[in-house]
């Protein structure tokens, strides 16, 4: 069977992680002088602290070279192919370090590295398909084919609460974070050919502001894979997911509905209170 391995910031809960059979590849999180491993050894909340108490953002790495090839081995040793998923290329070197491990071990067996050109659950909705298929006996270029089918019907998106993480990752300017924070302007991000791009901007209680986001979906929603949806949040209370998950019950569309926790490096970037609503297109809808 082909083994999906996937780096840690498609957000996967660990019980995901355990039902469909993929291993995880931290990135790092860098907090002044000490490094972490992303999901392992440090919580998005504890990066939050470090954050607000340094007024900065954590820098995010790539895994080294040496853990990848150790994982990858450990599969090729037991007569595997490998197929290995990375946040977009535009945002992180991550898959350049797959890629390096790739080519040291390559063997009888193969790695094939795949750029998801998305982040977060966007990466987690084409993992999921990938392990669906290596459970029902697909070859890896059987799962390598649909991947690309479905790569670029992925829609992610996700509102944040704060623009203070942007700002102090240079993701925004200082003028744009302060006209957030006094006139509650939430601004919508989508993810489009691999890079992140603002779109709509809510104003209003972050409470109001997602079930409003969720709602401007609505036509694409109804035209989605029905397999699942992932409602992706980096700290949110659960009032305001039960809210979420309502609204997308009530549109009869999804066989599964998803609530995962952003991990620590799509966390140190997007602040606490980001909420996502992420699917999967149907092509023939």
């Amino acid at each position: 069977m082909v083994k999906i391995i996937s780096d840690s910031t498609c957000d996967l809960s660990k019980e995901l992680v355990e039902q469909y059979g993929v291993e995880i590849l931290p990135l790092h999180i860098v907090l002044g002088e000490k490094e972490y491993e992303d999901g392992k050894s440090i919580t998005p909340d504890e990066i939050y602290k470090w954050s607000d108490d340094n007024k900065t953002t954590p820098k995010t790495s790539a895994p080294s070279i040496d853990t990848t090839i150790a994982l990858y081995r450990k599969y090729i040793e037991a007569g595997q192919d490998i197929i290995c998923f990375s946040i977009s290329s535009d945002m992180s070197t991550t898959i350049n370090v797959m890629r390096m491990a790739a080519e040291e071990v390559e063997t009888n067996h193969h790695v094939y590295v795949v750029d998801s050109a998305n982040l977060s659950t966007g990466v987690g909705l084409l993992v999921i398909e990938a392990a669906i298929m290596a459970k029902e006996g697909k070859s890896a270029e059987e799962i390598i084919a649909r991947i690309e089918e479905l790569r670029p019907m992925v829609r992610a998106s996700f509102v944040v609460d704060t623009l203070e993480y942007l700002h102090r990752g240079g993701r925004c300017s200082g003028l744009a974070a302060m006209a957030g924070g006094a006139l509650r302007l939430h601004p919508r991000i989508v993810v489009e050919n691999g890079k992140m791009k603002p779109e709509k901007k809510y104003r209003g209680k972050i409470e109001k502001v997602v079930l409003d986001y969720t709602k401007d979906m609505e036509a694409g929603l109804r035209k989605a894979k029905k397999d699942r949806v992932f409602i992706t949040h980096s700290g949110c209370d659960d009032e305001t997911i039960a809210t979420v998950k309502a609204y997308l019950e009530e549109l009869q569309v999804f066989d599964e509905i998803l609530i995962t926790r952003a991990g620590g490096v799509i966390s140190c970037h997007c602040g606490p209170g980001t909420l996502g609503v992420l699917y999967i297109a149907d092509a023939t809808v």
